[in-house]
């Protein structure tokens, strides 16, 4: 690929909208595997340049002159100052907040215009998604004036307490006398109450700030003694770190390696690339190269090397595995994965020398050595809960608290719509058009090739393992799919929310809801097959049908493994699809004449069989 232009598949694109779907899903699996998104290096470094300059540098330069220390190049004079590490996470909750930082761009489908943030968030009437109906004062999906109001109160309250000067700290004086204090905890208390009403009138800006991570740190620098404060901050990387490596045990993860690694442009080599597939082109599922990268090189060293910090009491043990931290996090930044979360790895990059260097084990700050000893086992069992409870009912937690970020084992959806219908989405009220008006628009491509382009990221859903269930769906309860247009349920919710970091929660029947108060779209015209996250051990995934205007007309499962053993392109038909119910109507495909589609009758069911 190039500096400015993009690579798109050898094909026609004329030629390219015509074919059938899983002969599109072949092309654009094979072009995949060895040209990930086929984007400009030129994307590659703005994007670094936006975490050089913006993150790091930026960052750096207000920590550090808003606490009295020396510009950003003196890194020897200020890495271990504590309160740069707390104005660095407060920097990223900011702008994680603004979406400044993941999910941001056109890796993740942002066009015109490249960020979310409080071009939604700050806007009254877009949609926002309550995490649970039962709390009061959160009904309804539009934003108020009232949201927009806590949504900037929230921006105002972590500029105050990342600006203001830090307050000295007897317990922190007694460990460091060479410190220029600690962020003033009472100005911690406004972003952790507003944190927690955003998130429950709008769980995207909780998730959005990655809430499930930062919350709990916020939390630590506003209660907890220096000392406390150091091993918690432990804990909660610990249980970050050893959680996300748990999830990746299964048979998804390996399914993610592959074309990870094709869409990395540290990878520029396609001879290697290929390697990860079993028998490219004939055979894209993962070969061994995958299987151990994705585990022995991934997993496992994710698991153990966090516990060897986290118990090693010697400091060449722990700046090793620190250092190994390192170059694990600098290796997910290189591959650019699609929801961008690079602040985020920098962040924890950081975390690792900071807290296990800068404060190791050997120097009074081991797990052991928190006072009373009993809050740290407290501390580590709240930090646990909703990843084990995300694990075994993936239907109650997101994907984020559940610590599954990297795992392969998703809530994801593929949407449909009728020829010409699409368009309704630009109905809803939101800053952005539809991510195929955007690449029209914005980037000034032909139809038929911005087509192309945009279904390249179902081309990539393909080669994941929930992919083949979903498009088993649609291959069967849509007769007319391949005259349809097929949008991945991620990048279409970016446009509509403004954020996702693969989390299909986010995309739910909820949201689907919310858009069709707006979109009107009539029965059949838009049909969404949606899957939920494989619970810990069941070794089946649960699916839903959902017709845009009849709301689910279907649920049923199917098992993983047939799904993970089959190709991007389902040669061998749809996966086996076990029914448990339907409702008494679903609509027929879409007439694309103007006229009303017809509803066909059927009889609610429950066991094995299609959706007729």
């Amino acid at each position: 690929m190039g500096f400015k232009d993009p690579v798109f598949p050898a094909v026609d694109p004329d030629e390219f909208v015509r074919m059938p779907l899983m002969q599109r899903i072949r092309i654009l699996s094979t072009d995949w595997a060895e040209n990930g998104f086929g984007s400009p290096y030129m994307l590659h470094t703005i994007y670094i340049f936006k975490i050089v300059v913006l993150y790091s540098i930026v960052g750096i330069t207000i920590a550090n002159a808003t606490s009295g220390l020396p510009a950003f190049w003196h890194v020897a004079e200020w890495w271990n100052q504590p309160i740069v590490y707390q104005k660095a996470v407060i920097w990223t909750v900011l702008l994680e907040c603004l979406n400044l930082a993941g999910s941001w761009g056109p890796l993740a489908g942002k066009v015109k215009p490249m960020t979310g943030g409080a071009l939604y968030y700050a806007r009254v009437g877009t949609i926002r998604m309550r995490p649970w109906k039962w709390i009061p004062g959160t009904n309804g999906d539009r934003r108020t004036p009232l949201d927009v109001a806590l949504y900037l109160l929230l921006l105002v309250s972590l500029v105050v307490a990342l600006v203001f000067p830090g307050v000295d700290s007897d317990a922190l004086k007694g460990m460091l006398p060479d410190n220029v204090g600690l962020v003033n905890p009472v100005l911690l208390i406004a972003p952790l109450v507003l944190l927690v009403l955003n998130g429950l009138r709008d769980k995207v800006i909780f998730l959005a700030a990655r809430g499930e991570q930062y919350f709990p740190a916020l939390f630590f620098f506003a209660v907890l003694p220096f000392m406390n404060m150091i091993i918690a901050l432990k804990i909660l990387i610990v249980v970050v770190w050893i959680g996300a490596g748990c999830s990746k045990f299964g048979k998804h993860f390996s399914n993610v390696v592959s074309p990870m690694v094709s869409n990395s442009p540290s990878m520029p080599f396609k001879a290697i690339k290929r390697l990860f597939y079993r028998d490219f082109p004939r055979d894209l599922r993962p070969s061994w190269v995958s299987h151990m990268m994705a585990h022995v090189g991934g997993t496992i060293p994710e698991i153990i090397v966090p516990l060897i910090l986290f118990f090693s009491p010697n400091i060449y043990v722990t700046t090793a595995a620190a250092l190994f931290m390192v170059m694990f996090h600098l290796f997910i930044i290189s591959t650019f994965p699609l929801a961008v979360p690079l602040e985020w790895n920098i962040l924890f990059g950081y975390a690792a020398v900071f807290l296990f260097i800068g404060f190791p084990n050997s120097s009074g700050f081991a797990p052991w050595d928190m006072s009373p000893a009993w809050l740290a086992a407290i501390i580590g069992a709240a930090l646990l809960f909703f990843p084990v409870l995300g694990n075994f009912r993936p239907d109650k937690v997101s994907f984020l608290p559940s610590m599954r970020q990297y795992a392969g084992n998703w809530a994801s959806a593929l949407w449909s719509f009728a020829p010409g219908t699409e368009q309704k989405l630009n109905r809803v009220t939101k800053p952005a058009k539809n991510q195929i008006d955007q690449f029209i628009e914005g980037l000034g491509m032909p139809k038929n090739l911005a087509e192309l382009h945009l279904q390249r990221t179902i081309g990539w859903r393909s080669l994941h393992s929930q992919a083949r269930g979903l498009f088993s769906l649609l291959l069967t309860r849509t007769p007319d799919i391949d005259s349809r247009d097929v949008r991945e349920a991620e990048f279409l919710c970016n446009s509509v929310l403004g954020f996702n970091f693969g989390d299909g929660h986010m995309h739910n029947e909820e949201f689907i809801k919310a858009v069709q108060d707006e979109a009107q779209f009539a029965p059949g015209e838009c049909i969404i097959a949606w899957v939920e996250s494989e619970a810990l051990g069941s070794g089946i995934q649960r699916y839903k049908v959902i017709d845009a205007a009849l709301g689910v007309i279907e649920t049923g499962t199917w098992r993983v493994a047939d799904a993970v053993n089959e190709q991007p392109w389902l040669p061998n038909g749809p996966i086996p699809l076990n029914t448990t119910w339907s409702r008494t109507a679903t609509a027929a495909p879409a007439q694309t004449n103007g006229q009303q589609p017809a509803v066909h009758r059927v009889e609610a069911r429950r066991g094995k069989g299609a959706l007729t």
